[in-house]
Order: structure tokens, then sequence, then C-alpha cells
């Protein structure tokens, strides 16, 4: 399974969203500063915000896109207040 995530830096007060097979891991990568160019490597204190759960890595990568181009702040947060956003962005990149 792949996955969609969502890091939360509250030393930064950003989120960052990726896609990743093992998020745990990925986590560790981020706080370590793994990615000598990554943005997450401004902090250390990434933590799982949110995930999702994806049948692919291509729909994976075209949720995570979809989010991404959103650069939004509060449609991150209405993802995981309302899980019936993250059922139709399922749907749609089915």
């Amino acid at each position: 399974m792949n996955f969609v995530y969502i890091l939360y830096s509250n030393l930064l007060d950003k989120f960052y969203v990726g896609e990743a097979l093992d998020i745990q891991e990925r986590i560790k990568q981020h706080n370590s500063g793994f990615y000598d160019s990554a943005y997450t490597k401004q902090a250390s204190d990434w933590v799982l915000y949110y995930s999702i759960e994806c049948c692919s890595r291509e729909q994976a990568r075209k949720i995570e896109t979809h989010i991404k181009k959103m650069k939004s702040k509060t449609y991150i947060q209405n993802l995981k207040k309302y899980s019936e956003i993250t059922k139709k962005l399922k749907n749609k990149y089915n």
C-alpha cells in the first residue's frame, strides 16, 4: 500500500505533503535531514498529522499533487476534520 502523508512542524507552523510506502521510515528521514536540499530540513519536529491509504502509487501521487495545488492550510485541516473529502479524493483518482 502507498500512502499520502501530511506532516506538521510546530516550530515552523507548517504542513508538508508527501507520498511513501512506509510512513514511519519517511518521517525519520524528514526529521534527520536525510535529504540535503529537502524543504523539511528546516525543522526536526515533524509529526504525522494525517495520512491517506491509497490503492496504488499512481493514486497516491495524484492525491498528493491535488493537495499541494490547493496551497491551503484550511484545506489540509478540513481533510482531517471531514472524512468525506478524503473519500471523494480517492474516488476521483481511482
